[in-house]
């Protein structure tokens, strides 16, 4: 009887933990993301890069100090949504480097160069 009690408190032990393990994990309360990155995010949701599924894979090696480095300025601790957060902030356009394009070797009508 104890043998078959012990056996039946170690079988109900196990099927915790295994519904432990496969239950959802509540996500980490992280800080809010910085500004600047909720705002390169939201240019990318309006220009549809972030629409549809997530079927490409990318895996890359990277320096912990960086990792460190970009977790602690925009406020991002999972590695998806750093990775989607860069990729994001590369295929915008730089708005200050598309004005300096356009205005390259012009002067406004008041300046005056002085050699």
């Amino acid at each position: 009887m104890a043998i078959k009690l012990a056996r039946s408190r170690t079988a109900k032990r196990e099927r915790r933990r295994s519904v432990n393990e496969t239950a959802p994990k509540p996500l980490a309360v992280n800080r809010p993301v910085a500004p600047g990155a909720a705002a390169v995010l939201e240019d990318a949701r309006r220009a549809g890069l972030l629409d549809g599924e997530k079927t490409e894979h990318v895996s890359f090696r990277a320096p912990p100090a960086l990792i460190a480095a970009a977790r602690r300025e925009s406020g991002v601790n999972s590695p998806t949504a750093l990775g989607i957060l860069a990729l994001a902030t590369l295929a915008q356009p730089d708005p200050v480097a598309t004005l300096l394009k356009h205005t390259r070797g012009s002067l406004g009508e008041t300046h005056k160069l002085d050699y």
